[in-house]
């Protein structure tokens, strides 16, 4: 009768302690989410450490968070949908992962030589570019961003020249048949670009088939193609194909990169680059 009483009372203790996980879990999987659309992208090993669990119960929650539609799981982690399948407004992407655009943009920086002819496309990381483009003398800028036109102005000894187009007030950016003839009348030294995503086999994509068609004509433009994009990209495909990453003169990242798909990347001809930490 004693271990019957005993078997009951642990019985009636098991729901409790179910329900204590599955609360646990639900919250975790809230704040990894939260996490996801703060910062653009969350990694499998980093969540492991913050929650103290293991990286397999991890990957289910990215995995049941993906079911949800909340993100898209990655190589090594997962990226916000609303990051990378929508198009953020332009002031809130530009607030992405700073410190890891300004790392690869202060490297990117260090191929401009004084008198050549770039372009930069309307990607927040080119624009970074622009940022540390300081004392820099005899340089022509060709763009399509606003932002950047707007960073640029009056800046001594930087030529700039926009392409004009359709507006895509979203992204503050023009593209369209007309900002594709404009590039297309042009030969740079150099283009640095960005994409929505970067995977060994797919390549750089885009979400905007607009955005993809003038990329296209910048590249056939440049004679060095440079492309830049986080670590949190690599991995993920978008919507569109500008390039594989063979066609690439450089790809520029940051330290976060992990080194299996850094491998992947130069299996598939890429001339990857990692950025050093500033």
């Amino acid at each position: 009768m004693g271990a019957m009483a005993d078997n009951q009372q642990q019985n009636s203790k098991t729901p409790g302690k179910r329900s204590e996980r599955s609360l646990l879990a639900a919250e975790r999987r809230a704040s990894i989410a939260r996490m996801a659309e703060q910062r653009g992208s969350v990694r499998v090993s980093e969540l492991s450490r913050l929650f103290d669990v293991t990286e397999e119960t991890i990957r289910r929650d990215l995995e049941e968070l993906e079911n949800q539609g909340y993100l898209r799981r990655t190589y090594g982690g997962a990226v916000s949908v609303t990051g990378t399948g929508l198009e953020l407004p332009f002031a809130r992407r530009v607030e992405t992962r700073r410190k890891e655009k300004s790392i690869i943009a202060r490297y990117a920086v260090t191929l401009i030589q004084e008198g050549e002819i770039i372009i930069l496309d309307a990607s927040t990381t080119a624009l970074w570019v622009a940022k540390h483009l300081i004392d820099r003398r005899d340089l022509t800028v060709v763009t399509n961003s606003i932002q950047t036109v707007m960073e640029l102005a009056g800046r001594p000894g930087i030529r700039v020249i926009c392409t004009g187009g359709n507006l895509r007030d979203r992204i503050l950016a023009f593209a369209g048949p007309l900002a594709e003839r404009a590039i297309s009348g042009y030969y740079v030294d150099k283009v640095f670009m960005s994409g929505k995503g970067l995977s060994p086999d797919g390549g750089l994509t885009d979400s905007n088939e607009l955005e993809v068609e003038l990329k296209k004509a910048m590249l056939a433009a440049a004679k060095e193609k440079i492309v830049l994009v986080d670590s949190s990209k690599l991995g993920h495909k978008a919507f569109a194909r500008i390039a594989d990453v063979s066609d690439f003169t450089k790809i520029i990242t940051d330290p976060g990169i992990d080194p299996v798909m850094a491998a992947a990347i130069r299996e598939h001809g890429g001339n990857l680059i990692i950025a050093p930490e500033e």
